[in-house]
């Protein structure tokens, strides 16, 4: 098998033996919060991926701030988990300057797109039809990366947020987004700049060959490998594009979870990142089938590895994995999960002042 590490700046392949032991990071040191991670901000709350998602986020008292990150055609780090402007979420307002060829900007991807241009879009309208809680925040703009810090700082002086940050690229189309080396190069150099320890960042992707890369660039931030059914393995059981080249077969263990859980470890992600579910939505209902399963979690424990599941919006699903030991949880509905773990004994972090939040904000918010 062969995945690919980061060598003056190009990707290249090498061997890796599947029972290779490498060094993970020590579980027996305790957070003192328990994980939960507010989903693109609060997506079941308010439109996702904007500021005030974010900022209901730090009201709700979440450990964690989800997002991702696309990169537009000028190189700029953008907050935003799809790879193209949907329809279903924002809205052309006018063009970037008279006659822009490009315009109008919805329904075309990220890395084609410039930050003038994104900035003309009206990302806070529209609700999404599966989420009738979610509350909009009419004519909101994307936020860059430093944007968003700037703005998190403003709140959190003390620097106490975690942050969970993933790649959108996608191996499988490879002209719908920008390639490895340039997530990897321009997110670490938001990263450096953004006032926050580099040990309270997480790296998370689907695809596997950017978490190698960041870890040769910077061994201090944690990564963590997000899978799921449709990501394990290619057409016909072939080897998937989305691991690095890693084949979970090849891996010690009797389930698909404790395979898994060894091909996250020689790649050195401190945290596994699963899709909740491999069917069903409800464990109290029939036809549930988790893909997050106790033994993957054992498993991944023995090795020093984290267990950290998306998106748990089902309390059955998360009493399931709190039962199973789970070290987080990712929710569109942090409130919910948050006084979930409270009333399980678990310490949660500390809610940021409503009023303060409110003041940032208003301050760092750009609308149309």
């Amino acid at each position: 098998m062969r995945f690919y590490s980061i060598q003056r700046g190009a990707f290249v392949l090498f061997a890796v033996t599947p029972a290779l032991t490498l060094a993970a990071p020590n579980l027996d040191k305790k957070p003192k919060y328990f994980d939960v991670q507010g989903h693109r901000g609060t997506r079941g709350e308010m439109v996702e991926s904007t500021l005030p998602a974010f900022a209901l986020a730090l009201m709700d008292g979440v450990t964690t701030l989800e997002l991702d990150n696309g990169i537009t055609k000028d190189g700029v780090v953008m907050v935003w988990h799809d790879e193209e402007i949907s329809a279903t979420k924002c809205s052309d307002t006018k063009p970037a300057f008279a006659n822009d060829p490009d315009f109008p900007y919805v329904g075309k991807h990220i890395a084609n797109l410039t930050l003038a241009q994104i900035k003309t879009l009206d990302c806070g309208s529209k609700r999404l039809s599966g989420y009738p809680q979610q509350l909009k925040y009419p004519g909101v703009k994307l936020s860059t990366m430093g944007e968003l810090f700037k703005f998190a700082q403003c709140v959190d002086s003390k620097r106490a947020i975690q942050w969970n940050v993933e790649s959108k690229i996608n191996p499988e189309d490879v002209n719908s987004t920008r390639g490895v080396d340039d997530f990897v190069t321009l997110q670490h150099k938001e990263f450096v700049k953004s006032g926050y320890k580099l040990s309270s960042i997480t790296y998370q992707s689907f695809d596997w060959r950017t978490l190698v890369g960041m870890k040769a660039l910077e061994p201090k931030i944690t990564t963590a490998a997000l899978v799921d059914k449709t990501t394990m393995s290619g057409p016909n059981n072939t080897t998937s594009k989305w691991l690095a080249g890693l084949r979970p077969e090849d891996f010690p263990g009797t389930t698909t979870g404790e395979q898994l859980a060894y091909a996250a470890h020689p790649i050195k992600a401190g945290i596994l990142s699963p899709g909740a579910a491999a069917a069903g939505s409800d464990p109290a209902l029939p036809g549930y089938i988790p893909f997050a399963t106790k033994e993957m979690i054992e498993q991944a424990h023995k090795l020093g590895v984290a267990v950290k599941p998306w998106t748990v919006n089902n309390m059955n699903m998360a009493d399931q994995l709190l039962d199973w030991g789970v070290d987080g949880i990712i929710t569109d509905y942090p409130t919910q999960v948050r006084r979930l773990v409270e009333q399980r004994g678990k310490d949660v972090f500390p809610e940021f002042s409503k009023s303060a939040v409110v003041k940032c904000l208003k301050k760092h918010v750009q609308t149309i």
